[in-house]
């Protein structure tokens, strides 16, 4: 799926993922009243990148590449700690409906448009229901109605810390978000491994 995400506390429509960088960038420092020297776009570190990256450096915005996360890449355009603008780029399409998720809870506009290797994935699409295959989704599109969005860091990211083993046990650091009410929690757990209730679902 390629995918383009921004904020929230923006004019509607800031975005769009049929338009070049450069107008993306252009649109996006008018609503936030900067130039385009002051955005900062995520994009993955990927060879099928090369000419977005180009095209966004000609344009004159800042660039933070990383090599994997494109989940958090995308809620970091929303998240108050972090100074990203604007995510760009092509990455999976669960991750993509994820992400959509993620800003139903807590603010943004995303688009995304499915993108097909080989035959086989348009004929898959087809059989799911899809009919236009170049179809641009909107937030709304991707992630409908009352929505929660919970992840759990396993490795080290920007977004979480990923799960520290001690003794007996483990640490875990998640987050948890809920359009209905735009509550974000952040969890950090301790896991007792010798109790005989660990990997019950039901104990809490």
């Amino acid at each position: 799926m390629d995918k383009i995400a921004v904020g929230g506390g923006l004019p509607a429509g800031v975005i769009d993922i049929n338009a070049a960088p450069k107008v993306n960038l252009a649109n996006l420092a008018k609503a936030k009243k900067c130039d385009i020297s002051d955005l900062l776009v995520v994009i993955l570190e990927r060879d099928r990148h090369k000419e977005i990256i180009a095209r966004v450096r000609e344009a004159g915005a800042r660039i933070q590449l990383i090599s994997d996360g494109d989940v958090a890449g995308v809620i970091a355009c929303s998240r108050p700690d972090t100074s990203v603008d604007m995510y760009m780029g092509i990455g999976g399409a669960p991750e993509g409906v994820l992400a959509a998720a993620a800003l139903r809870s807590i603010g943004g506009q995303m688009q995304g448009r499915l993108l097909f290797s080989e035959d086989e994935q348009r004929q898959r699409a087809k059989r799911m229901g899809i009919e236009d295959l170049s179809r641009v989704y909107h937030l709304e599109d991707m992630a409908k109605g009352d929505v929660m969005f919970a992840a759990t860091g396993v490795t080290d990211g920007s977004m979480l810390r990923g799960v520290r083993r001690f003794p007996g046990g483990a640490t875990t650091h998640s987050i948890v978000m809920r359009s209905k009410t735009g509550t974000v929690r952040t969890v950090k757990a301790e896991h007792n491994f010798t109790r005989k209730t660990w990997g019950d679902p039901t104990a809490v």
